[in-house]
């Protein structure tokens, strides 16, 4: 078949990650013609449009589709998108993210396509107004009228969007945002030297965090617990792994905290350097305020760490407290101080809950399983025109 991918940007992200794996795999394993339609990627969270390019499938660059709201351009990108799609007429249209979501699925009803729709994470969230989280809710009642299908990267995004009245249950499918498990099964360099280039000593515990310096992705929390922390266990050393626009202020409050000695930012890496930096931590912290199931918590487990995370969205379905680590209201900073702690003075809990990860989602997460099973959707809704 020929599928045709929408996604508004191809930053170094989740979603994205999500996308390009889904569209490799339909290129290269299923055999399958595929389009990948997108807008410019640009800003301080990288590009995986070199990776894309290099898969070798086509790809449609949009310049108009942008992230952020502006009515004109949005108007100019849509028309854009309804001619792409009519030239390509692909079998179907699989639109990704909020914003392409919106745009996407209308210009695929107007060019006569099926679409199916994946939610990386529910464009109505925790931190919005009262008016945009209304406006989003109204909008994804108005677009789900025209998807045939629904694809929720975990059960808790569709629990939301049920209850929100957005569409009936039947109409979603739960598929995990699959990734190449194997770099975090066995990591291509050794742990320690990754520690001595990261210079951390034989004894320091290490705390990583993966995720954009950006709003709402919930570093001030970790760093306010870090003083907490490093009062109890002065051997605890975390390392925030990305890079973003609140990096300045973070660092200043790292500064005024008097941590700067147990503050490692690494700054923007490429993906495949991930495994290696997570396989060097011993604990995995994700205190995000709003995310649909951060791919770092199945990351964290797959690679034997214990993971730490806030209670949000898709968070409790692999973070099992007791069994693979420690569940926690959201803005709690004592709970995650207390947390970190326990894991830092015991070898033996950080062993026990990050192997109990490991057995369980290793499978569940492969970028394999994803693509067959979004395939399924696909021949579903197929069969069901």
């Amino acid at each position: 078949m020929h599928v045709a991918h929408v996604i508004t940007r191809m930053i170094i992200g989740g979603a994205q990650q999500n996308t390009l794996f889904t569209c490799e795999d339909q290129h290269r394993d299923s055999g399958d013609e595929v389009t990948l339609i997108t807008g410019p990627t640009t800003g301080p969270e990288g590009s995986l449009m070199d990776r894309a390019r290099a898969a070798g499938f086509r790809i449609v660059e949009i310049p108009e589709l942008r992230r952020s709201i502006h009515p004109w351009r949005d108007w100019s990108s849509y028309r854009h998108l309804v001619s792409a799609l009519r030239d390509l007429n692909p079998d179907i249209v699989h639109t990704h993210s909020s914003k392409a979501g919106i745009i996407g699925r209308q210009a695929a009803v107007k060019a006569g396509l099926p679409v199916v729709h994946t939610i990386h994470g529910a464009s109505f969230h925790r931190g919005q107004s009262v008016l945009a989280s209304s406006v989003y809710r109204s909008l994804e009642r108005w677009a789900a009228h025209r998807t045939d299908a629904f694809i929720s990267v975990c059960d808790s995004l569709t629990d939301q969007y049920v209850a929100a009245g957005i569409a009936p249950r039947d109409r979603f499918t739960t598929v995990y945002s699959g990734m190449d498990v194997e770099p975090f099964l066995n990591p291509p360099r050794d742990r320690v030297d990754i520690r001595k280039e990261l210079g951390l000593k034989p004894g320091d515990v290490a705390v990583a965090k993966v995720a954009r310096l950006f709003h709402l992705k919930g570093h001030k929390f970790l760093i306010e617990a870090a003083r907490r922390v490093i009062d109890r266990c002065p051997h605890v050393r975390f390392v925030l792994i990305g890079d973003g626009i609140l990096r300045t202020q973070f660092e200043q409050r790292i500064a005024d905290l008097k941590l700067s000695d147990h503050f490692l930012l690494t700054g923007l890496v490429p993906p495949e350097r991930i495994p290696e930096l997570i396989n060097a931590a011993d604990i995995v912290a994700h205190t995000s305020e709003w995310e649909g199931l951060a791919r770092v918590l199945p990351q964290g487990l797959i690679s034997g760490k214990p993971v730490v995370s806030y209670d949000v969205d898709g968070a409790r379905e692999v973070v099992i407290p007791g069994e693979t680590g420690y569940l926690l209201p959201v803005e709690e900073v004592t709970g995650l101080a207390d947390a970190i702690c326990e894991l830092a003075e015991s070898a033996e809990l950080r062993e026990r809950l990050g192997s109990t990860g490991r057995e369980r989602f290793a499978d569940i997460f492969r970028h394999q399983t994803m693509t067959a099973q979004i395939r399924d959707v696909y021949q579903r809704v197929l069969a069901n025109r």
